[in-house]
């Protein structure tokens, strides 16, 4: 475990940069909210469960890990676009600082969720 959380906030910071960078380029190019989301969303969890899973939580790559992985960030997606409309859309607050607001909230959940997902499953555990 004392390996975990500072590799954890490593992938962590890289997730959350890809998906501004994602976010606040669709918005500088004229997507809307709601669409550079839902691209962010599919790159984000290719990304970050590869991540978590080799680096991470030192697991073999596993479709059911995947799929627990993919569960738990889609359960955080409608939280995020929540959040993007009452920033964004409601208060007017530009979508480079309300997607940078939105994943500092969510960081928590992210958390828990890529751990029960990847570590759920003992038979893709792997040394480090």
């Amino acid at each position: 475990m004392t390996r975990t959380a500072p590799r954890y906030l490593l992938v962590a910071i890289t997730c959350a940069l890809l998906y501004n960078v994602i976010m606040i380029v669709g918005d500088f190019v004229g997507l809307h909210y709601v669409a550079s989301t839902l691209v962010s969303f599919v790159v984000v969890v290719f990304v970050g469960y590869g991540l978590h899973a080799t680096f991470t939580f030192g697991r073999e790559f596993s479709v059911s890990a995947l799929w627990r992985y993919a569960l738990g960030m889609a359960v955080n997606l409608p939280g995020s676009l929540i959040l993007m409309f009452v920033f964004s859309g409601l208060a007017g607050i530009p979508v480079a600082v309300a997607a940078p607001a939105t994943t500092i909230i969510l960081f928590l959940w992210n958390f828990a969720v890529s751990r029960w997902a990847i570590v759920a499953n003992p038979a893709t555990r792997r040394a480090v």
